[in-house]
């Protein structure tokens, strides 16, 4: 069985964003040479998702919409994580409920999507670096 591991790096300009990343995950597909597998994405902080769905800006509006209705960033004071000298505790629940990673099947090379599926990084506590992890694995 072969593998490949390889790290995405992001520092959003706002706090808030969703990012495709499908297109990166295609090339690490075709540089790891696997044709049949499994492929993780994770995002590798507590504050940051990564899920599947379809690109489009309307969709991706109301997902911030909701979740902002969900877990309110302000007021700050909301949240007893806050308390730790932090504030984002909104970003910890936004995060939950979007998920941590995504495992999709490679076949023929390629990612095995049904319609409209794409691949993206959630970013509920922008502004500074952080990774999303992709490991691949197969034949």
């Amino acid at each position: 069985m072969k593998s490949l591991r390889k790290e995405l790096w992001f520092n959003t300009p706002t706090r808030v964003a969703f990012i495709n990343i499908t297109q990166e995950v295609r090339t690490a597909i075709k540089e790891s040479k696997i044709k049949e597998g499994l492929c993780l994405v994770n995002a590798m902080h507590i504050t940051a998702s990564v899920f599947i769905n379809d690109d489009e800006s309307g969709l991706h509006q109301d997902y911030k919409d909701w979740l902002e209705e969900l877990a309110p960033h302000e007021p700050t004071s909301h949240y007893r994580h806050n308390r730790t000298g932090e504030e984002n505790g909104d970003a910890h629940l936004k995060r939950q409920i979007m998920g941590r990673e995504v495992v999709v099947a490679i076949t023929n090379g390629d990612l095995d999507f049904g319609p409209w599926e794409q691949i993206f990084y959630g970013e509920f506590d922008g502004q500074r670096k952080k990774r999303v992890l992709i490991k691949i694995i197969g034949e």
